[in-house]
């Protein structure tokens, strides 16, 4: 069956040539595979030009270069509306992923299974690193509401009529996997290896693996909101306990509780919890303003390639997504 291999590019001008290499026996025109989609995030180096070069030599190798820098899931967005074949497989530029395993992970769809996640058998990130990914996986747990959101990587193969459950869906915070889950729930993962890095260095951060993951938690789910009115419920249950206590103490003792200590603590404790609770409102009313303001997920600079240039609202006014006039 076809495959559409997306692969969103980010300053990888050293690793393209190898990963296309490598790709190339499971990717050639004569195999049962399809098409290389390498989508450009906004490099700062050369890497739009050896995309561009590869496209050139293979024909089974298509290029988008996006105007600025978006994020990897918005890349993966814009690569997964273009994709051509009726099976998508998604992986990182940087090596780390083997793809000689997308074989392994195609048997698994072959099952009954609309996703499958390459989930890696050993990581060699860094504490931090490690932590944050942790973070992540519970966000996207909370917000797909399945258990297989604690094997989730960004090596993954998924039928693309599931594109059809986020094919109107704009906005700048995007995240795949949950998209993935408004399609379905059949979700599924298998063990592959990953390899150390060898060619440049990693650029998702401490910083931005948490802001993913905040952002997650906040344009996908209301577990934020949640813990909010849990804090603040837990807020008033000690401020009634306090208050019992001062209560008794008045009338036992016929002395009020002495210390301003005391007073200043409880006026910190209730404002920070009322301020934790505004912050959390006012994290959900921006991604609100944001996508009131309609900012596209990704914009299209060239390709490598013929594009149509529908609109979004022309898609949706016709009931397609927005790959319809690409093809």
């Amino acid at each position: 069956m076809p495959v559409s291999v997306v692969i969103p590019v980010y300053n990888s001008e050293g690793s393209l040539p190898i990963l296309v290499e490598r790709l190339q026996g499971v990717l050639e025109p004569e195999s049962a595979l399809g098409e290389l989609i390498l989508v450009n995030d906004g490099s700062r180096d050369q890497s739009w030009n050896i995309i561009r070069e590869l496209a050139a030599v293979h024909s089974w190798v298509r290029g988008l270069n996006l105007m600025r820098n978006f994020g990897q899931h918005n890349a993966l967005l814009c690569g997964i509306r273009m994709a051509r074949f009726e099976i998508i497989a998604t992986l990182d530029d940087d090596l780390q992923t083997r793809p000689e395993d997308i074989p392994k992970l195609l048997e698994c769809l072959g099952k009954g299974h609309d996703v499958v996640y390459g989930t890696p058998k050993r990581q060699s990130h860094g504490l931090l690193r490690n932590v944050a990914s942790t973070l992540t996986k519970f966000a996207l747990q909370s917000a797909m509401g399945a258990e297989t959101a604690r094997q989730v990587s960004a090596f993954r193969v998924f039928r693309t009529q599931l594109r059809e459950a986020f094919a109107a869906y704009s906005g700048p915070f995007v995240s795949i996997d949950v998209l993935l889950t408004w399609g379905t729930r059949r979700f599924a993962a298998v063990s592959v290896e990953n390899d150390p890095r060898t060619i440049g260095v990693s650029n998702y951060t401490f910083r931005k693996l948490v802001v993913h993951a905040l952002n997650m938690m906040t344009g996908f789910t209301t577990v934020p909101l949640q813990i909010a009115s849990i804090v603040g419920f837990s807020s008033a249950l000690v401020g009634l306990a306090i208050l019992a206590y001062v209560a008794f103490r008045f009338f036992y003792d016929g002395d009020p509780v002495p210390g301003f200590p005391f007073l200043a603590s409880m006026i910190a404790l209730f404002s920070g919890t009322q301020l934790f609770a505004l912050g959390i409102i006012g994290e959900y009313l921006a991604r609100m303003h944001f996508r009131m303001m309609d900012r596209p997920s990704y914009a299209v600079r060239e390709t490598t390639f013929e594009y149509s240039g529908l609109t979004r609202r022309q898609s949706q006014q016709a009931r397609q997504s927005t790959y319809a006039g690409y093809l």
